[in-house]
């Protein structure tokens, strides 16, 4: 399986696909190609969101942003929860891609965690690019929170891969509590302040 050009779906093999220079997610074909989506891609091109921790609270984290987008946050999740478990607990995915497919799984289970439009050939998509031969998004390829941190220039974005793992799998890998740690940062988005919360206790939820 291969990924496809964002705008013809072409399949790669086809043609040749190119990275966003700017994102490094979203592949295209052509400069044609990337310049029939750029009114919708600059939207989102090399952004975050905003209050990100409130969104992984009420589930809205993956929303709201494009589909290649939303398949690189399911495969750097997984990745970066099959890293823990190996860490933490000495667990092994022998078979990356049927453990990637029951992490979809539990994403689906959970109502409302997927964009609305997520569907069967969606997952299809996002199968095809964690299974390209090549690429940041290769299953096989193991990722730890120093190459999140470079490819999304943003230190919080470990934990938040971490927490949507979280609420996907319904278990917390390492120390401290996921829970805890998403109600504090929502906490702290909210305005609420980080006069009650250590140094300590923030690097603990981070890992």
């Amino acid at each position: 399986m291969s990924s496809v050009c964002t705008t013809c779906k072409k399949p790669e093999g086809d043609v040749s696909l190119k990275r966003c220079a700017k994102c490094h997610t979203t592949p295209y074909c052509s400069r044609e190609c990337q310049k029939a989506d750029w009114k919708q891609h600059r939207r989102t091109c090399g952004q975050g969101i905003s209050k990100p921790f409130t969104r992984l609270g009420n589930d809205t984290w993956l929303h709201d942003r494009p589909e290649p987008d939303v398949y690189q946050l399911l495969i750097d999740s997984y990745r970066m929860r099959a890293e823990d478990e190996y860490n933490f607990e000495g667990d092994v995915d022998l078979d990356r891609v049927s453990a990637f497919e029951e992490f979809l799984d539990g994403a689906e289970s959970r109502r409302g965690l997927l964009p609305p439009w997520w569907a069967p050939d969606k997952r299809e998509a996002c199968m095809r690019l964690a299974t390209a031969p090549s690429g940041w998004s290769q299953l096989r390829c193991t990722v730890e929170k120093s190459d999140i941190i470079d490819k999304y220039g943003d230190s919080q974005f470990p934990m938040q891969l971490r927490l949507l793992a979280e609420k996907i799998t319904n278990k917390s890998v390492g120390p401290g509590s996921g829970a805890a740690m998403l109600a504090m940062m929502a906490g702290v988005e909210a305005g609420n302040g980080m006069q009650t919360f250590s140094i300590n206790d923030i690097l603990r939820g981070g890992r």
